[in-house]
């Protein structure tokens, strides 16, 4: 990606050229294309009433009159919010979304809709819940997913189980990403802006005219933010820091009024690091510190869930000199600075799109689309607030924390899909058929990046510094860097799926209508572990077998229907009951020695909605209730696993037993009372329960060699990041001056705490979060056509400080592999979190010409 990163002063140079040449550019085109087109005009605000049309049912649909549970974010919205990366839609700007990292990394994003949301999905061989889509084609990993949007129309939030037209891993639905096409007219648009954290964008987008049934769009973005929290270490990166930048090129071909070819290319790079891991307080629970064996009951929140203590044993260490324990506020210097470099991502990608009217009652529809992530992950974030716990008297590797978690991914897929879309007498109808093809491999390694040292004075130690490992051999001769690191774990993926689904809405009168479909799917999954805790699988064989490994190959078929019936009760409201399923395919867990395979889950949901206009469509509410059970959820349980070299502690995934359940209701509504006002709020209410189970905890000696001893405990598990109530609002006010607008935007969104983890209770913090903008729009500069926009924007306007993910792992005692009744406060520290990102704000500007 070097030659992305030197591109980025010819790519600002040409914003302004190109600019400067808008002018004279677009009067020639005129000239010459008097009767053509005008460029189609923007979607319709979400927020402001009118049509809007999306393509949940693979068809375009006025949104309203549409039988699923959607929200949209359009254009307007987007800049209104400042959002410019997938993550900023984390705020809870649609209730029901909900949008983290995975552990503090920026480079990988979990995903979730009603509750829907996977907890490692960062895994090769583990698949999302909720399906991500540009334009149609699905993306396979979570890896990539935050750099920087393009030029997009709209954002649809398709909530519930999309598995009959969006096919597997949409269980909690699916979120589309639409680009806007080009139009054949010649438009453009350049933008720019600067705000604190030394931040900077750019923008550039230029609708080319037709030639010979050609049309050309051109997008390219830059997007910077320095760190938020600063790493005292001289040299390193700090923390919340992003650099990223792309390039998109579409090209329509319409031959004919009946044949419309889309091909589009995309490059993205992205440059991030972690949000700050802060210390949050320190041995919470009161573990009890000493030598001999205490019993459990004199420190009743001294214990793992899912486990039996009767006593507690072991040394809590006291914290080293320098360390700060903060849970009430965000940091804005570290305080120990430590290695910490960047994690890059670069995407690239392909799609063809094509289309052909045969006639009137069929269109035939292609998607060709050929994509691929490389990402390398550098997460140093938890420095000395997390295993391995040191402290000051220590000797020797003893000495050595820092926990530097590093990880590469590289992902390549391709994508087939076949559709005919049509109408036929009073039948409207979709069917497909479609191919997925995947191959992903990881590594990962977890080096110590610094050690504590002590200094004499006349013989005596008088004071500790802290000292930066070798990177090559500095851990227990291992490193972080490339070639010097002992491979926690290696593997690679081979997915394929296969797919033919149909569906059919029968328009019974003129209020009443019908649908039914159904999808068959057929996946097949191969992996290997090639290393597991720096034992070669590849070359020991009998080491592998011995850890019970067995490599996977399995495949599975589903079958996914759905059923509709909706009814317009008049024009303007449509009431709607649905019938609908999903599954998430199955895989394998390569955080544990035998590679411990999990079959996939599936969810059925039953839903029924309300959708209005009122007040001449200056009035709108949508509502929907929903019941889902899920079977055979899939869950994460930290547990120890005997191997051939020791026993290990291991996040382990299998599927629950029982029916989850997951309830929820959702509602929408917008005003406009007055001319150039207009008032919007939603609101989601999830509630989650998964039944208790039922996990056995066995002892072992330091060999692997089971005693005998066992112990069977009731755990209960939790889905992450899905608050029980969640709600956002927002007004806008234009108003007109002359020939040009005055914009006021502010928004409001709440979200209740939740858990982080699905073993632990723990929550982390509610959240309260402003965004505003002001902007004067569409100024006219002379006659000749050009616009000018000027704002400012604020995103979390009242510095809002909160813990958006707590982890409890270091506040609790440790399974001990020879005895399970007896829990080790030996690692005991305290929460480690990351707070959510500081206010932020920022002016830019932009030319429409």
């Amino acid at each position: 990606m070097k030659s992305i990163q030197s591109v980025r002063a010819p790519f600002l140079c040409g914003v302004a050229i190109l600019a400067l040449a808008g002018a004279p550019l677009r009067a020639a085109t005129e000239s010459a294309d008097a009767e053509a087109a005008t460029p189609a005009a923007e979607s319709p605000d979400p927020e402001a009433g009118g049509v809007i049309i999306v393509t949940a049912l693979k068809r375009e649909t006025d949104l309203q009159k549409t039988p699923i549970a959607m929200s949209v974010v359009g254009a307007i919205q987007m800049k209104d919010r400042h959002v410019a990366s997938l993550y900023d839609l984390a705020d809870g700007s649609v209730p029901s979304l909900r949008v983290a990292t995975f552990e503090a990394r920026q480079s990988a994003l979990t995903v979730g809709i009603r509750g829907i949301v996977p907890l490692d999905a960062n895994q090769p061989a583990r698949e999302q819940g909720v399906g991500i889509y540009i334009d149609g084609v699905y993306l396979g990993r979570q890896h990539g997913l935050n750099a920087g949007l393009f030029d997009l129309e709209r954002v649809e939030v398709l909530k519930g189980p999309q598995g009959t037209l969006f096919g597997r891993n949409t269980e909690g639905g699916a979120l589309s990403l639409v680009a806007k096409a080009p139009t054949g007219v010649f438009d453009g648009r350049v933008s720019g802006g600067v705000g604190n954290y030394g931040s900077y964008n750019g923008e550039a987008h230029f609708d080319l005219p037709e030639f010979h049934n050609i049309s050309i769009k051109l997008d390219g973005i830059v997007q910077y933010q320095g760190a938020t929290t600063k790493n005292p270490l001289a040299g390193q990166t700090g923390w919340n820091y992003y650099d990223r930048r792309g390039l998109r090129a579409a090209v329509r071909w319409k031959p004919t009024s009946d044949i419309t070819n889309d091909f589009s290319y995309d490059v993205g790079y992205d440059a991030n690091s972690p949000f700050y891991s802060q210390l949050l307080n320190y041995n919470p629970a009161n573990c009890p510190s000493g030598s001999a064996t205490v019993a459990q009951s004199t420190a009743p929140a001294c214990t793992l869930p899912g486990t039996a203590f009767t006593g507690i044993t072991g040394t809590i260490k006291p914290l080293m000199p320098g360390v700060v324990v903060n849970g009430t506020s965000r940091m804005t210097t570290a305080d120990i600075g430590v290695p910490q470099q960047p994690s890059i991502d670069k995407t690239h990608g392909f799609t063809n799109s094509f289309k052909f009217k045969v006639s009137p009652e069929i269109e035939l529809r292609s998607i060709t689309a050929w994509r691929g992530v490389t990402a390398t992950q550098w997460d140093n974030s938890g420095g000395a607030h997390r295993v391995p716990v040191v402290a000051p008297g220590c000797t020797g590797s003893a000495c050595n924390f820092s926990r530097y978690s590093l990880a590469d991914l590289r992902q390549a897929q391709f994508s087939q899909e076949f559709q005919a879309v049509g109408s036929v007498s009073s039948i409207d109808y979709v069917v497909g058929l479609y191919y997925f093809n995947e191959h992903v491999s990881d590594d990962a390694a977890t080096p110590n990046s610094t050690a504590i040292q002590g200094y004499t004075t006349a013989g005596q130690t008088s004071g500790y510094s802290f000292v930066t490992l070798d990177p090559c051999r500095g851990s227990a001769g291992f490193g972080s860097q490339p070639g010097c690191r002992s491979q926690d774990r290696s593997s690679e993926v081979w997915s394929k799926s296969y797919a033919a689904y149909g569906q059919a809405t029968w328009n019974a009168t003129d209020a009443l209508h019908l649908t039914v479909g159904g999808r068959y799917t057929h996946d097949k999954k191969r992996g290997v572990l090639h290393f597991s805790r720096n034992i070669n699988y590849d070359t020991n064989p009998a080491a592998a077998a011995a850890n019970g490994y067995v490599p996977l190959d399995k495949s599975w078929d589903r079958f996914n229907p759905m059923v509709t019936i909706a009814y317009d009760i008049s024009n303007a409201v449509h009431a709607y009951a649905k019938y609908s399923t999903g599954y998430r395919a199955g895989g394998a867990s390569s955080r544990t020695a035998n590679y411990q395979p999990f079959n996939p889950e599936d969810v059925k949901s039953y839903e029924i909605g309300l959708k209005s206009d009122f007040w001449d469509h200056k009035g709108r509410f949508n509502i929907a209730a929903y019941m889902m059970d899920r079977e055979g959820s899939q869950v994460d349980l930290s547990t120890i696993q005997p191997t051939a070299t020791g026993n290990f502690n291991n996040l382990v995934t299998f599927n629950a037993p029982g029916t989850t359940k997951i309830r929820g209701v959702e509602a929408e509504l917008m005003l406009k009372p007055v001319r150039g006002l207009t008032l919007n709020a939603s609101y989601a209410y999830t509630y989650t329960d998964i039944p208790a189970v039922p996990v056995t905890y066995k002892e072992f000696t330091s060999t692997g060699v089971p005693t005998g001893n066992s112990t069977t405990v009731d755990q209960k598990f939790y889905i992450v990041f899905t608050p029980r109530n969640a709600a956002s609002g927002s007004i806008d006010y234009d108003l007109p001056i002359g020939s040009a607008w005055l914009r006021f935007h502010l928004d409001g969104n709440y979200s209740q705490s939740t858990q982080s983890f699905d073993q632990f209770a723990t929550h982390n913090d509610s959240s309260l979060l402003f965004n505003s903008r002001v902007s004067f729009a569409d100024i006219p500069l002379g006659d000749s056509g050009q616009k000018l926009t000027v704002g400012m924007w604020v995103r979390n306007l009242f510095n809002y400080a909160y813990v958006y993910r707590r982890d409890p792992t270091n506040s609790l005692p440790a399974v001990q592999t020879g005895n399970v009744f007896v829990g080790s406060v030996s690692n005991v520290l305290g929460d480690y979190g990351n707070f959510n990102t500081p206010r932020t704000w920022g002016v830019d500007a932009s030319l429409k010409f």
